[in-house]
């Protein structure tokens, strides 16, 4: 059996630590990473067509995730602060029943973008869930996860599973 790595996060003692990045090198940072909303057939098409009760749901969940990643060190208490370089989000139907958020996030950084991209694609998932609520209380969201991350000591890293 292999001795598990250490966390990066904990310091002796197992108290919680910022990682200090200040020696290390700016690189160019990519991270992708997607979430699912899964739905009624019923609410799908409810969006599709803008007859939900808070209007075009998926206008307002692509521009809840281009924000969300610029709060993300104000949600997860040890992530540094980054200079975002641009974030794109794309929101879209999956037939039958679930809606798929997709974000990719860019910067110049000494630390990587993943959780950036992540608070990106939970927070697309989350609104669609507020704005379908009335109609749809069982909706929820699944397949949070990193696609693909770029940059850094560690390199490049693609899910096997990425789209």
């Amino acid at each position: 059996m292999s001795t598990p790595p250490e966390l990066s996060h904990l310091a002796d003692g197992g108290a919680p630590k910022m990682v200090d990045v200040a020696d290390k090198p700016e690189t160019a940072r990519l991270a992708r990473a997607e979430a699912f909303l899964r739905v009624l057939p019923a609410t799908l098409t409810a969006i599709r067509t803008q007859r939900g009760p808070k209007g075009d749901v998926l206008s307002v969940a692509r521009l809840a995730a281009l924000q969300a990643p610029k709060r993300t060190p104000d949600l997860v208490p040890l992530c540094h602060p980054l200079r975002l370089g641009g974030v794109e989000v794309e929101v879209e139907l999956v037939e039958p029943d679930r809606v798929r958020v997709h974000a990719t996030v860019r910067a110049i950084e000494r630390t990587g973008v993943e959780m950036e991209a992540l608070t990106a694609v939970l927070v697309g998932a989350l609104t669609v869930y507020d704005m379908v609520k009335a109609i749809d209380r069982g909706a929820s969201i699944e397949g949070a996860r990193v696609l693909e991350k770029v940059g850094g000591k560690s390199g490049a890293w693609r899910s096997d599973q990425a789209t």
